[in-house]
């Protein structure tokens, strides 16, 4: 099908030039300028190559980033670096971003939205006036005309203050361990760990009451609010997770989705519980809906699709800590069993058990 103005952006996952699988899509909450290049003819592969460069003043990483797809040979992996912030280059060793980004026939330009929609598309020829407009649109947060706000559940008093600080202790008395992210790897669900991209150190809960309390209040008190707001009837929990974000580390978690691999494809809902509040920086923040930073009460839940893009920001003062499960159904619970072949159990969390929350 025809990508037009108004399309949402496909997924696009290629080699870049430090990154062997670059998500295009993580980059949403700014304006993206995306050069297909790899089907052009030489001439036309170079030509783009310098009108992006000509135009790197363009981009900041903050108002807007540029991507040029190039083939993958030789020629082109030498004469295309990365100018970060603002300006990365993508290769494309089977043309499949060629076929992602319908620009099979010759080189095609796209200017996308922060919600990674497209709006607006032109050939070569028109390469100078795409690049010009992007220095044309308003601030990120306003790319719609007004405010908008991520459609996420804040939810209060799911624990009560002595439960998170029995939650606390509990992390204290065990200590937590880094914690790394899950990433397809060879077709594999693997668990990386990248300081620069999460820090963050976790404890599961053992088996025993605290956790059982942790589950029934979960059922109890939230699982009904999901269903009202979202229509989706919870039946299972994974991972009992108590987490420890610290501004001695600077602690944080960039940008990421919480279901891209086959090992995490079942998730559908996270949870962020705040057991304290005594902390600066460290809220959630939904890219693609702008700015805007979402932190729950002492005890509240934020809950959101792990389709959505976000990220805990740095905590600058203090510590946070948070209980992070996530939630599902028996569908999604196909899905797991289905796909657990694909999770490389030697590396993977120890948070991939879940149990039932909602037994009936």
């Amino acid at each position: 099908m025809d990508l037009i103005v108004g399309d949402h952006l496909p997924p696009l996952r290629l080699p870049g030039v430090t990154n062997p699988r670059y998500v295009v899509d993580s980059a949403g909450g700014r304006y993206l300028l995306i050069a297909a290049l790899s089907r052009a003819s030489e001439d036309e592969v170079l030509r783009g190559i310098e009108h992006l460069e000509a135009a790197r003043h363009r981009f900041n990483d903050s108002h807007a980033c540029a991507f040029g797809v190039v083939p993958d040979q030789p020629r082109w992996r030498e004469r295309c670096q990365d100018q970060v912030p603002g300006l990365r280059w993508l290769f494309d060793p089977e043309g499949i971003g060629a076929t992602t980004l319908d620009a099979e026939s010759g080189p095609v330009w796209f200017l996308i939205d922060p919600s990674l929609v497209i709006l607006r598309r032109t050939g070569m020829e028109y390469a100078a006036s795409i690049l010009e407009n992007v220095s044309t649109l308003p601030p990120p947060d306003l790319h719609t005309g007004s405010e908008i706000f991520a459609p996420v559940l804040v939810a209060p008093r799911i624990f009560e203050p002595a439960f998170c600080q029995a939650l606390i202790d509990e992390y204290q008395r065990i200590g937590g361990q880094p914690s790394g992210f899950m990433r397809e790897v060879d077709g594999m669900t693997r668990l990386i760990n990248d300081p620069n991209h999460k820090r963050r150190s976790d404890v599961m809960l053992p088996d025993g009451t605290l956790k059982d309390q942790a589950g029934a209040r979960i059922q109890r008190r939230l699982v009904p609010l999901i269903h009202k707001a979202f229509h989706f009837r919870v039946t299972r929990m994974e991972r009992y997770l108590v987490a420890c974000y610290d501004a001695e580390t600077g602690g944080h978690f960039r940008r990421h989705r919480d279901n891209t691999t086959k090992g995490t494809a079942h998730r559908r809902f996270a949870v962020s519980i705040n057991l304290n509040h005594d902390f600066d920086g460290g809220d959630l923040c939904f890219p693609e809906y702008g700015n805007r930073t979402y932190r729950p009460p002492l005890g509240g839940a934020v809950v959101f699709s792990c389709s959505l893009l976000h990220e805990a920001t740095t905590i600058t003062r203090g510590t946070r800590y948070a209980f992070l499960p996530f939630l599902y159904d028996e569908a999604a619970a196909e899905i797991r069993r289905a796909n657990l072949k694909f999770l490389d159990t030697q590396q993977a969390e120890t948070t991939m058990p879940d149990a039932p929350v909602d037994p009936a």
